[in-house]
Order: C-alpha cells, then sequence, then structure tokens
C-alpha cells in the first residue's frame, strides 16, 4: 500500500483531502497531515511517503526550495502541488523540478484523480524500495532538484560568509539534510562546504586589502573570521602567500 502525506496550512482542505478522496481505490493510505511546511518535512523524513500533496505558498517557507528539496532527497517520492498560487513561471519551475502535477485551488475531484493516476502510475513503474531509499540506490546527484539546490546553497553562502555559518545553516536553508547538501557540495563543485566558505571570504579578504586604510585584523574580522590568525593561515594556504605580500604585491 502506498503511503500518503498531505500538507496544507488550511485545516478544511487537510480534512476534505483525507475524508473525500477514496484512497483505497488507488492501494493508498493518508499516514499524515501537516499544517506547515516545516511539520511537513519532518513528516516525510518521519514516514518517507510514497506519494505527497502539498501547498507552496504557506508562511515562512521557500515553496521552490521546499519542492527541490524533497525531491532532491527522495528522487522517485510523487509530489502533487495544490495551490492558490496562479503563477505560470513558477509552475514551469515547480514541473522542471519534478512535480508530477500543478493543480490550482480550488481543485475539481477529476483533476485529482487524474493526478492519483499518474502517481500512482510511476510508482508502479519501481519498486517501493528504491523509492524509500532515494538517491542512496542511483545516482541522481544531477537531476534539476539536486542542480536547484547546489545554486541556492552557493547564493546563500555567498550572501552571508560574514556570519558564523555552519554546514547546518545552509542545509535548514535549502531543506535538505547536512549529508545530502555535503555530497552535493562536492559532486558538483569538488569542493567541501568549509573550502567553498574559505574561498568565498578570501576573494572578499582580496578585494578590501586594496584599500591600504584597511587593517588586516578589520579585514579577517570582516570576512568572517574570528581571529586574524586563523585568517592568516586560511589565506595562505588558499594563495600560498600572506595577506601582507599579496598587498604589497597588488
Amino acid at each position: 500500500m502506498y503511503k500518503v502525506v498531505l500538507i496544507d496550512d488550511e485545516p478544511v482542505i487537510l480534512e476534505g483531502m483525507t475524508r473525500g478522496m477514496n484512497w483505497e481505490k488507488w492501494n493508498c493510505q493518508v499516514v499524515g497531515t501537516a499544517g506547515s511546511g516545516k511539520e511537513g518535512l519532518e513528516l516525510i523524513e518521519k514516514e518517507k511517503p510514497h506519494i505527497v500533496f502539498t501547498d507552496i505558498a504557506m508562511a515562512q517557507m521557500d515553496g521552490l526550495t521546499m519542492l527541490a528539496g524533497i525531491k532532491a532527497q527522495y528522487d522517485q517520492m510523487q509530489v502533487c502541488i495544490l495551490t492558490g498560487y496562479r503563477d505560470f513561471d513558477y509552475a514551469q519551475k515547480a514541473i522542471r523540478l519534478g512535480v508530477a502535477r500543478f493543480l490550482l485551488k480550488p481543485s475539481k475531484m477529476d483533476e485529482l484523480e487524474e493526478a492519483m493516476e499518474v502517481m500512482t502510475g510511476r510508482l508502479k513503474e519501481h519498486q517501493p524500495a528504491e523509492l524509500l531509499e532515494g538517491t542512496k540506490k542511483k545516482d541522481i546527484l544531477n537531476s534539476p532538484a539536486n542542480n536547484f539546490i547546489v545554486k541556492n546553497a552557493l547564493v546563500y553562502i555567498k550572501e552571508n560568509y560574514r556570519e558564523k555559518l555552519k554546514l547546518s545553516d545552509v542545509a535548514e536553508h535549502t531543506y535538505v539534510s547536512q549529508w545530502h547538501l555535503s555530497k552535493l557540495l562536492n559532486r558538483q563543485t569538488g569542493k567541501s562546504f568549509s573550502d567553498i566558505l574559505n574561498n568565498t571570504r578570501i576573494d572578499k579578504a582580496k578585494e578590501l586589502l586594496k584599500d591600504p586604510s584597511l587593517r588586516i585584523g578589520d579585514i579577517a574580522e570582516e570576512v568572517g573570521f574570528l581571529d586574524i590568525a586563523h585568517f592568516s593561515r586560511v589565506f595562505k594556504k588558499i594563495t600560498g602567500i600572506s595577506a601582507n605580500e599579496y598587498r604589497n604585491k597588488i
């Protein structure tokens, strides 16, 4: 039997979907519902459902990034969007990320039935074990969803390198596990999270070193290093010379 999770911040939608659909007809069972994107992701991690119905316009949630996070870690999981968000470009992006259907609220029963037919049909092509093990069983690291995750992660690092940034912070922002994000970054950039972060910081430091009025200690702090000694070690490791030598050279 296929497991189904429903995510929506409107209780009436959750109740209507739970009670109104003939799930047994599709050999399905609703194993849980969630009223927010965060709760939904936790439920997905716990239950590892075969099918997910979700809204994408909920509070404190980047809908496309959440979708990418789901598809990045569970490639064969079938996702159907139910939303009042009427944006054709947004719908196209969601479909490119691997969403099975994009339905506008209020959705008609025949639309939901057609979505179920498509999703269960796709599931029949795969063994349940393949679905639940996600990207562990085969290499899906260059999928559109994973590419989307990496792009967002790199942008987030570039915008927040001054902070005490950790891999867990970026993973939370991109809605994937630390393990999965680390694997993606290594595969697609050839670098670890730490290397990417340090290179970003040193690139910015190089720009600041062009200003002779700035002290090296202040530059180190500005680009996110806690102390000048650590900054100096990393700078020399990446560039081959000290920050002072670099400044004199330019």
